[in-house]
């Protein structure tokens, strides 16, 4: 589906550069098959479904870009991923539109992502011009303990407020290009970085799984999430 693009519509990036190697998939992660598709496919296939967004950057594993422009359908871009997420991001924000006032982050090891999930994320941005930013996150369910030497439990601590943070993530592109242009440590997330620059960042539970695959056992609940 080419897109014919709005004026500041948002965009999407997909980090797909992830090496696979905990999940001993033998070659990048997002190239990996789950439920008769790359996992990287279900992922683009809900974004080019959200009403909410103008384009598509992938940053593809080094050296696996045509591949991943295999996957991609006209109109939408790869670029090589850097060595951290961060650098990934940071160069694939420099292919995307300038008057493109929001930019969606999404992992490519998140296959379960749905085009409603991302339509939510964007409204909720829109709703609270104050925000940078709003990410998909669930409650913390379990009880957590930090383990001190040796692996005994140091202490219990409280998960009232936790939350985990999960990809799509909606960021202001102008907060998260100063963000990025800004840190000198590697991120987990990009609401990580838009935070220590003091931004105002939301949090919507996206009420259903949003697993990462990140062990075969992950691997193998998505399949059977997808398939179903």
């Amino acid at each position: 589906m080419t897109r014919n693009r709005d004026s500041a519509a948002p965009f999407a990036i997909i980090a797909a550069a992830g090496s696979g190697e905990r999940l001993g998939a033998g070659g990048p992660k997002a190239l990996v098959e789950v439920a008769g598709r790359p996992m990287l496919a279900w992922s683009l296939s809900a974004l080019r479904s959200a009403s909410s967004i103008g384009g598509i950057v992938v940053a593809a594993p080094p050296g696996f870009e045509d591949a991943v422009a295999d996957l991609c359908e006209p109109g939408e871009r790869v670029i090589a991923g850097g060595a951290t997420r961060s650098d990934s991001v940071s160069a694939a924000l420099g292919l995307i539109e300038s008057d493109a006032e929001l930019v969606a982050i999404q992992d490519a090891a998140r296959p379960l992502v749905t085009a409603e999930l991302v339509d939510a994320l964007v409204a909720a941005l829109a709703e609270d011009p104050d925000a940078a930013g709003v990410i998909a996150a669930s409650p913390v369910p379990d009880t957590l303990k930090r383990a001190g030497e040796g692996r005994v439990i140091a202490e219990t601590v409280d998960r009232s407020g936790l939350w985990a943070a999960q990809t799509p993530q909606v960021l202001r592109t102008e907060a998260l290009r100063n963000a990025v242009d800004g840190s000198r440590n590697a991120a987990t997330d990009e609401a990580m970085l838009v935070e220590a620059a003091g931004g105002r960042v939301l949090l919507h539970d996206p009420g259903a799984p949003n697993l990462k695959v990140t062990t075969p056992a992950d691997l193998h609940l998505a399949d059977l999430l997808l398939s179903r």
